[in-house]
Order: C-alpha cells, then sequence, then structure tokens
C-alpha cells in the first residue's frame, strides 16, 4: 500500500471515529444542558473523550504519510458518518435537508480531494509559529465571546463550533510542523509546539462540547468539520507549499468545491433552525386558557382577553342589553342566563 493510500485510510478511520464522539457528545449535551463544557461526572462523555483521543492518533499518523490540504478535506467527511450512525444507533434519523446538506458537503470535498496536489514539505520558523497561535487564540477568543452574547440558540452553536473548528485546524498545523522537525529538531525545542498543541486540541474539545448544547447534532458538528479543514488548508496552501493542480483552473474549480461544500453546511444549519423555531401543536394548546360552561366572570379593569374566550359556549345563555341609566358612553351589561328552550 502506498504512502498516500494509507493516509486516505487513516483519515476515513479517523472520521468514524470522530462521528461516533459526536454522536456521544450531543447525547451528553441533552442530558447535561447546566454543564455545556465538561461534564466531569457523566462516563458517557468520558467515552467521547477516548473516541476523539483515538481520532486525533489516526490523524497524526494520517498526516505523517500524506499533505495537509489531503487529510483534512477527508476528516470533513466525519458529518457523512455521523448521519447514518446517528439513525443507526440511537435512532435519530435526519431529514432530507439534512441529507442533501451531507451529499453537497461531500461532493465538495470530493472535488477538492480530486485537485489536491503536493508540494515541497516545509516546516515554519520560530516567528512564524509565534504568530500563528497567537492570531489563533485571538480568534477562537473573538468567536467564542461572540458566541456568549447571541441568545438564539443555533447562532450560538454555529460560533462555538467555528472556534473548535479553528483550534482543531490550527492544532494539525503544529503537528504537521513537528511531525516535519521531529527528525531534525531535539525534542526540547519542540516542547513549545507541543505545549500549543495540547492546548488547542483541549480547547476544540470543550468548545465543541457546549455547542450542542440546544442545537442537536448535525449543524455543530457540520460547521465543525468544515471550518477545521478549511483553516488547515488554506495554512498548509499559503505557508507549507502545498498547491492544486492545473495552475489557475484548477484554483478556480476548488474554490467552487468550496462553495458546494460552504452551501451543504448552509443547509444543515437551516435544517436545524427550522427544526428548533418550530412550535409543536400540542405545547400551543397547552398554552390557551382552558374554556369552562359556567357563568362569565369579572373582568379587571385594563386586562385584555384573547377574543375566543370572549364568545360563549354553547348551551351558556348571555342577554347583552343597554344599562337603563345616563352615561357618557357606551355601556353594555351581560347577565348570565338559563336559555334553554328558549329560540
Amino acid at each position: 500500500m502506498s504512502a498516500l493510500a494509507l493516509s486516505v485510510l487513516l483519515s476515513l478511520v479517523s472520521a468514524v471515529a470522530y462521528a461516533a464522539a459526536a454522536i456521544l457528545q450531543e447525547r451528553v449535551a441533552a442530558d447535561t444542558p447546566d454543564r455545556p463544557y465538561a461534564p466531569w461526572h457523566h462516563g458517557v462523555w468520558w467515552a467521547s473523550v477516548l473516541l476523539n483521543g483515538l481520532g486525533a492518533l489516526l490523524h497524526v499518523a494520517a498526516l505523517a504519510f500524506g499533505p495537509l490540504s489531503l487529510v483534512q478535506p477527508l476528516g470533513a467527511l466525519t458529518i457523512v458518518f455521523a448521519l447514518p450512525m446517528a439513525a443507526i444507533f440511537v435512532g435519530r434519523k435526519a431529514g432530507h435537508t439534512a441529507w442533501r446538506g451531507a451529499i453537497m458537503a461531500s461532493v465538495g470535498l470530493a472535488g477538492l480531494l480530486a485537485l489536491t496536489g503536493g508540494g515541497d514539505s516545509r516546516s515554519l520558523d520560530g516567528g512564524e509559529r509565534l504568530i500563528l497561535a497567537l492570531a489563533t487564540f485571538g480568534g477562537v477568543g473573538l468567536l467564542f465571546l461572540g458566541g456568549q452574547f447571541v441568545h438564539r440558540p443555533i447562532v450560538r452553536s454555529v460560533a462555538l463550533a467555528a472556534a473548535a473548528g479553528v483550534a482543531f485546524g490550527i492544532a494539525s498545523v503544529f503537528t504537521k510542523t513537528v511531525a516535519e522537525d521531529w527528525t531534525s529538531a531535539s525534542a526540547t525545542v519542540q516542547v513549545p509546539s507541543l505545549a500549543v498543541i495540547a492546548v488547542l486540541a483541549a480547547t476544540g474539545l470543550l468548545l465543541s462540547q457546549a455547542s450542542y448544547r440546544g442545537a442537536g447534532l448535525a449543524a455543530p458538528l457540520a460547521t465543525v468539520t468544515v471550518v477545521n479543514p478549511v483553516v488547515a488548508a488554506a495554512v498548509g496552501l499559503t505557508l507549507f507549499g502545498e498547491d492544486f493542480r492545473y495552475g489557475l483552473t484548477g484554483t478556480l474549480l476548488a474554490l467552487g468545491s468550496g462553495i458546494v461544500a460552504a452551501g451543504g453546511l448552509i443547509l444543515l444549519t437551516t435544517e436545524q433552525r427550522e427544526t428548533s423555531s418550530a412550535p409543536d401543536a400540542e405545547s400551543r394548546s397547552e398554552d390557551r386558557p382552558p374554556r369552562t360552561g359556567g357563568p362569565p366572570q369579572a373582568i379587571p379593569a385594563g386586562q385584555d382577553l384573547d377574543v375566543d374566550a370572549r364568545r360563549p359556549e354553547v348551551g351558556e345563555g348571555v342577554d347583552v342589553a343597554s344599562v337603563v341609566r345616563t352615561r357618557t358612553h357606551l355601556e353594555v351589561e351581560m347577565r348570565a342566563r338559563d336559555v334553554a328552550g328558549r329560540a
């Protein structure tokens, strides 16, 4: 098996592990809404952490055999694996919109993979690593703070998932850098980069867990799995010398593939927003005040009632007549009477 084929295989297995971890994380978020970031007491959450760790190890191994711009888009297939896995194992079936979004994301990623070329692998020097780390922590912090000021769950979820995707993507960039320098540099030189990888991985894990609170599975997972490869591939193309095939034409086609993948993400997010905003018919009927067949109650001054609540029920007689007294305004008197037998 060639190195490129092994890299693809490891990436696919890594995507399956990430998909299983995401399904567990969404279940934990639904069970523990008061602990959005790290529900330490929940055993299922620790299982998701182990699956995320397994996915990360497989991802690192894939990066050792293949280019960053190839491995990262394959990791975005997590959303495609997660939908059928969620339907099989936890009975959460995805709607037609979600499947269309997943297919669009797959087609876009397939286009990116077909156009991915290689380049002369290089590492980042100390100054480039520092600038990249500071820019990453600043961007993640802004997305996190933006999510805290948003009241709509789906928008907050997308903001937190985007922050997690940035953290995971740049962690992959630093992992690729460490792998390139591992044989030529001493272990002590790699300590700062290893620390950045650990912090970014932990930050991405906590943010992705929080993104599932009140938003379901598809939208936050799709956001993470699209933002992650886009960020990492952009760095790989600009800093590592990787490129797309066929020159300018290939670059334009890759841009179109990225737009298709982004359209799939929008569909997934739209379906989740419509699902979360659609009111339940039963809850609407429960919110309506009950009607009774008894005599009408006194209405406090200034209080307004629903129009339907003013209408008499069947079997209730109401006489409406003008009050025989001089008034400066129209006034009516309502008397409940038994009108059985009257026309």
